[in-house]
C-alpha cells in the first residue's frame, strides 16, 4: 500500500567507531570542529561544575568534565516514558 518498504536490520552491524570514521572520511564530517562546537555550548557549565546544560533545546550531560551525551530536552530517559492513558480513563 503506501509509504516506503520497511528497512531490514543489518545482518553485520557498524561499531560506534566504524560510524564515526565513515562520518569523517566518506561523509566529510569534521568530528574535531564537531567536539569544539559542543566544548563551546558547554564551556560555561563545565567552567561551574555542572552535570548538565541546557542549550537549543537539548541536553548535555556532563561526567567527569566531559559531556558523555546529548538527548533532546524533555525527552524522559529510557525506562521512565509516560504511560499512555488509554482514551476514557
Amino acid at each position: 500500500m503506501g509509504g516506503p518498504p520497511p528497512v531490514k536490520k543489518p545482518r553485520h552491524p557498524a561499531s560506534v567507531h566504524a560510524v564515526i570514521r565513515y562520518l569523517e572520511r566518506v561523509k566529510g564530517v569534521d568530528i574535531d570542529a564537531l567536539r569544539r562546537e559542543i566544548g563551546r555550548v558547554v564551556e560555561e557549565g563545565l567552567e561551574a561544575g555542572a552535570c548538565g546544560v541546557i542549550s537549543g533545546g537539548f541536553v548535555y550531560r556532563i561526567e567527569g568534565g566531559c559531556v558523555v551525551t546529548v538527548t533532546r530536552q524533555n525527552t524522559p530517559p529510557p525506562g521512565r516514558r509516560r504511560r499512555k492513558v488509554p482514551h476514557g480513563e
